[in-house]
């Protein structure tokens, strides 16, 4: 990471969210400006039908610090963080790479708790709602439920010691994407989050988290479904058996 103010680039995937977008971009301009982030954004849009990409597209023409990357469709979450944080570290020159959901459950007025505790020398920080100080609003507790188990299995299975492995609120060193390495991480949707997380643990990363308030999509519904969560629980057992054959 260069001296004085490094190059943060949050990284957005998109799929019909031109409803909690645009307030989004705003607040996120508005933290960088108060803050002196220097910051730019990269919408990653998987063809959204809703016109997402069309209301990005103004922002852009109004702001260089965001950008729109466009997909010809829907390739899912982890594909869609692999080509933000590709183009956002060859063309962007990034040296920290956020991730963030578009729907609002993440408030960019936390973003600089994380960047500050990447200047203390981790090389990944999660924003999590399981260390003291962060919380959840807004969820069933069929949610809960689900959550707990998830992190349970990131736990006992791929041997993880961060408290909220599902966070999709983080940010990294562009050295640490670069040791972890995008091309070898398999997972296209939500399970990349625990996939990136298990091979920073094993090259030695240092993994830290920063307590955010995490708020239930404020708009739609989630596009967690049962395909990803089957996804997910695939991935942690390869990544068990990983462990067992190299540990």
């Amino acid at each position: 990471m260069g001296e004085g103010n490094p190059k943060v680039c949050v990284v957005i995937p998109t799929y019909n969210e031109r409803e909690n977008i645009g307030s989004l971009l705003e607040r996120l301009l508005a933290v960088s400006s108060s803050h002196g982030i220097n910051l730019q954004v990269l919408v990653v849009d998987d063809n959204s039908p809703d016109g997402t990409a069309d209301l990005v597209e103004e922002f852009a023409g109004k702001t260089p610090n965001i950008r729109l990357l466009r997909r010809p469709g829907k390739l899912g979450l982890g594909s869609a963080y692999k080509e933000g944080f590709t183009k956002a570290l060859r063309e962007l020159k990034a040296e920290i790479l956020v991730e963030m959901d578009a729907d609002g459950s993440h408030h960019p007025e936390q973003l600089p708790s994380l960047l500050s505790k990447i200047s203390e020398g981790y090389d990944v920080v999660v924003g999590s709602r399981y260390v003291a100080g962060g919380s959840i609003k807004g969820w069933s507790l069929k949610r809960k439920l689900t959550s707990a188990g998830a992190n349970l299995l990131a736990r006992k299975l791929c041997g993880l010691r961060v408290k909220d492995a599902t966070s999709g609120f983080r940010a990294f060193k562009a050295s640490a994407l670069k040791r972890i390495g995008l091309e070898r991480l398999s997972a296209s949707g939500y399970a990349f989050q625990i996939e990136t997380l298990y091979w920073a643990a094993r090259l030695g990363l240092k993994i830290g988290e920063t307590p955010i308030t995490f708020t239930n999509r404020l708009k739609a519904k989630s596009k967690l479904n049962l395909g990803e969560i089957l996804a997910y629980t695939t991935l942690c057992f390869r990544l068990f058996l990983k462990r067992l054959l190299r540990p």
